[in-house]
């Protein structure tokens, strides 16, 4: 099944080429894990370390037309925040919580991102670093690269490479994911005790089809450079909703919506980690992918949900433009949960304890079992809303 809808704007939500052309790469020093992991680099046998490279992706280009339509350079600040938390919640996957290093690329178009622009990235950061350092956390800026590339880029880019060492000994291996654990989810949406306004809970994922599935086609001529010229006209901006409009079910406009910073779970998987860490086999990031992301990881696994979160306001306001099937729809989006622990049923309810000290609700979402058929391959069923949808 591939997500048509996606596909049509020129992103690859499985991005199966991607994995193609790295096959024949090292797979580190734990092969399976959600991220390589390499030798330490202070060559420390005991130790070893993960660098990480990701950034905000088609969610600044959502940010420069809020700023074009409102005249508000604040818009960038959350990119700042998409970009580094796309990599640090990747490495939690692997049981890194701590001690990072971050440098941040921002590739522009200086004739539409100025100063102050670029000024509100950085500031964007700064806030999130010290945010974190609030919670124990410990990110260090180590410097980075702007480039005026406007040859290249219409508006902005914004990564980031993130650097980590971690003990051998606490590595989470997501290829050692077990049948018979349960899934503990954690949601993406609503407003933990670490953060100031509620999440819409889209992530940095599907920002693509999201952008122009929700927003009004008086932005397609208006903002042109806000996407690709190989973008077939009909597929730009098709929603009905301004960026000012209140989106039903939410406290957010459109807009507010869209750009909601990317939750990070690091205060609360620092804790879970550090107490419950040898009941653990894997952990999943539900990023590029979606729901369907855990299917990469384990070996002979059959991935049942059955129990999701109810699906957030966003998420129902892209569903009913009717441009994206309802299976397609848990291949591009989290749908309600961004972070997965796959864990022994006894610690569940310990784990669901620690992240409601956080104001984050978590729930059991599913369980795993061993494929039994001759084809070995793993496989995702998701049972939601009175459907059955199986990828495999």
């Amino acid at each position: 099944m591939k997500a048509e809808s996606y596909l049509s704007r020129g992103v690859s939500p499985t991005k199966d080429d991607v994995k193609k052309a790295v096959a024949n790469q090292s797979k580190g020093l734990f092969p399976g894990s959600f991220c390589k992991i390499i030798s330490d680099l202070s060559g420390d046998q005991l130790w070893c370390s993960a660098v990480h490279a990701d950034g905000a992706g088609t969610k600044s280009s959502a940010a420069y037309l809020m700023y074009k339509i409102t005249g508000e350079t604040s818009w960038f600040r959350g990119i700042a925040q998409d970009s580094l938390v796309m990599n640090t919640d990747d490495l939690i996957c692997i049981g890194a919580v701590d001690n990072f290093l971050v440098s941040n690329t921002i590739g522009r178009n200086a004739h539409r991102v100025d100063a102050e622009c670029l000024s509100q990235i950085i500031g964007g950061y700064d806030a999130f670093i010290g945010s974190m350092a609030e919670h124990g956390v410990n990110i260090e800026m180590t410097g980075g690269e702007t480039a005026d590339v406007g040859d290249l880029v219409r508006t902005v880019i914004c990564d980031s490479t993130v650097v980590v060492r971690l003990k051998r000994d606490n590595v989470v291996n997501a290829a050692n994911i077990k049948p018979g654990h349960v899934i503990v989810g954690l949601s993406s949406s609503g407003m933990t005790s670490y953060e100031n306004t509620e999440n819409s809970g889209i992530g940095s994922n599907g920002l693509t089809a999201a952008r122009h599935l929700l927003l009004h086609p008086d932005y397609r001529d208006m903002y042109p450079e806000t996407y690709a010229d190989t973008m077939p006209a009909g597929k730009a901006y098709c929603g009905k909703y301004h960026v000012g409009d209140k989106l039903p079910g939410s406290s957010l406009t459109a807009g507010e919506a869209v750009l909601s910073p990317t939750r990070t779970y690091l205060p609360v998987m620092r804790e879970i980690i550090a107490n419950y860490n040898d009941k653990i086999s894997g952990i999943i990031h539900c990023t590029g992918g979606g729901q369907v992301k855990c299917r990469d990881f384990g070996s002979s696994l059959r991935y049942v949900k059955d129990n999701l979160f109810e699906r957030p306001a966003i998420f129902d306001a892209i569903y009913e433009s009717g441009d994206v099937g309802d299976q397609e729809m848990y291949q591009i989006f989290n749908m309600g949960h961004r972070m997965e622990i796959y864990c022994e049923e006894s610690v569940a309810a310990k784990i669901i304890a620690t992240s409601t000290k956080y104001k984050l609700e978590a729930k059991v979402i599913g369980y795993t079992e061993q494929v039994k058929s001759d084809n070995k391959e793993n496989q995702v069923i998701i049972r939601d809303r009175g459907q059955e949808f199986m990828f495999v």
